[in-house]
């Protein structure tokens, strides 16, 4: 009958403390284990690879970079030095505050805090106390000693210790995972702040602009009303048909149709912000549409791809992990050697009460205890192998976050450097519609221009306007988006009330 060898194979433990590939060791030669572990037994080796953070493809430059922008990098500036609204720090000061994603992210800080105390709690013997009273009855049937009752008390007090050597470093690995649990926690709640900015501009920068496209739309209305009415009197006058009368109101009726659609869509970006500010859906208190001030900036520095590894939550977050699972290999490798463990006990035990703590009840115990996984070995190589894939990856997973980061700055700067492209081109088209606009209704007046002129330069006008307040909001979202993918945001250090004298 053939037998499966790896259910006996354990690594030299030479090996397994220089993190090296599985050699086999044969059941048989297990006794020469100890001539191995010796020196590491005294050396009070930790089993398993140290971390180390693995070597990277970082490109010098972020693609679409702009090689003029001088200054502080972007990424580096705090929320209120990049979005200089004071509507919007006040929304942002209180989403950071109340936003209920930013404080679930909390709670699990605390939760990965506390299970780091537990763990370094581990390092620190055992020690509890025990008393007791116990009163029995002998059987009749039983010998008994000359003068022992049949029903006799027994009274103990003791206080017990133990503690496990921690020679192949179990207790240490699994304390450096819990820490890298902990820092990642921590990475995952910037991760959350980061992203709860950029949630909470884009939102606000929407609801401002469908406050513009609202002012746009009723200022058109405005203006064919009073077409409108020129219409109605030329009719009346015989200059112009009917025909002419109803094309001016359909016309005044599309930009109508417009308003319940944007006050929809302004209604449901008030209602999201306020989840995002931790309330329950309501109105949004803002005064007239922001000044686009930042639309003026230059290209903003973007700094060194190597920095977005620094800067990043996510990234860190992601090595965090990795962190751990390194750890976990080694904790998975001491678990093949035996556990050793001291114990003792120190207390007293008396048949009365009243003797319990005088010398001659005085009772003690001391031993050692070793624990050496035999039948055991082949779930706790098989836990190895799980804890060296969990290992692999996580690292593709860390390989995939950095690649993603770089994707995305890239993806944000060619937005940004083809929007403002764009909204210069859309300025002066409204520009110049805006002209002909005027000169159409001019010669219209006096007579020099066809009813259609006017109806046609009003309606390109009015589509250029809404165009061009899109335009505006792309270019403000391509700077948000920058900002996030570069990792602002989460103002190390620092807290929302830093923003509190700024603008005034």
């Amino acid at each position: 009958m053939r037998t499966n060898s790896r259910l006996f194979r354990l690594r030299p433990l030479s090996a397994l403390c220089r993190g090296q590939r599985r050699s086999p060791l044969s059941f048989s030669s297990r006794k020469s284990l100890w001539a191995l572990a010796l020196p590491a037994l005294l050396a009070g080796c930790a089993l398993g690879p140290d971390y180390k953070r693995p070597e990277m493809v970082v490109p010098t430059e972020y693609r679409w970079q702009d090689q003029s922008a001088t200054g502080s990098e972007f990424g580096d500036l705090q929320w209120w030095e990049v979005y200089r609204d004071p509507q919007l720090w006040a929304i942002l000061k209180v989403a950071l505050q109340e936003n209920l994603d930013v404080r679930i992210a909390a709670a699990r800080v605390e939760q990965a805090r506390a299970a780091l105390g537990s763990s370094r709690l581990q390092f620190l013997p055992t020690i509890s106390g025990e008393a007791g009273v116990t009163r029995q009855r002998t059987s009749e049937y039983a010998r008994l000693l000359p003068d022992q009752p049949a029903i006799g008390e027994s009274d103990t007090a003791a206080v017990n210790a133990s503690y496990e050597l921690d020679i192949w470093g179990r207790l240490r690995r699994l304390n450096e995972a819990s820490r890298a649990q902990f820092l990642g926690s921590q990475y995952a709640q910037q991760g959350v702040m980061v992203g709860l900015i950029a949630d909470v501009a884009t939102t606000y920068f929407n609801l401002i602009t469908l406050d513009e496209q609202l002012a746009i739309t009723r200022n058109t209305m405005e203006t064919r009303q009073k077409f409108v009415d020129l219409t109605h009197a030329k009719h009346k006058g015989g200059v112009i048909s009917g025909l002419d009368v109803s094309t001016a109101e359909s016309e005044l009726a599309t930009a109508r149709a417009n308003v319940p659609e944007i006050e929809r869509q302004a209604a449901l970006a008030e209602d999201r912000l306020s989840i995002l500010l931790g309330k329950n859906p309501g109105d949004i208190v803002r005064s007239g549409v922001t000044a686009r001030a930042e639309l003026s900036l230059p290209q903003p520095p973007t700094g060194l791809p190597s920095s977005l590894l620094e800067r990043r939550p996510d990234i860190r977050r992601a090595e965090q992990d990795l962190v751990a699972a390194n750890a976990q290999v080694g904790a998975a490798k001491a678990a093949l050697f035996p556990t050793i463990s001291l114990t003792g006990s120190l207390g007293s035990r008396s048949n009365e009460l009243s003797n319990l703590f005088k010398g001659p009840a005085r009772t003690w115990t001391a031993g050692a205890g070793l624990a050496l996984p035999l039948i055991d070995a082949q779930n706790n190589l098989y836990q190895l192998d799980l804890a060296d894939a969990r290992k692999r990856e996580v690292l593709l997973t860390y390989q995939q976050a950095v690649q993603n980061a770089f994707r995305e700055v890239a993806d944000a700067l060619i937005a940004r450097q083809k929007y403002v492209e764009f909204l210069a081109a859309q300025q002066d088209k409204v520009d110049a519609l805006r002209r002909a606009d005027n000169i159409a209704m001019a010669r219209y007046k006096v007579g020099y221009s066809s009813y259609f002129d006017v109806i046609n330069s009003n309606r390109d006008l009015f589509n250029a306007e809404l165009a061009l307040s899109s335009a505006q909001l792309n270019a403000l979202l391509a700077n948000v988006q920058l900002y996030q993918a570069l990792g602002g945001g989460w103002a190390a250090g620092k807290t929302a009330s830093t923003a509190d004298g700024v603008g005034q």
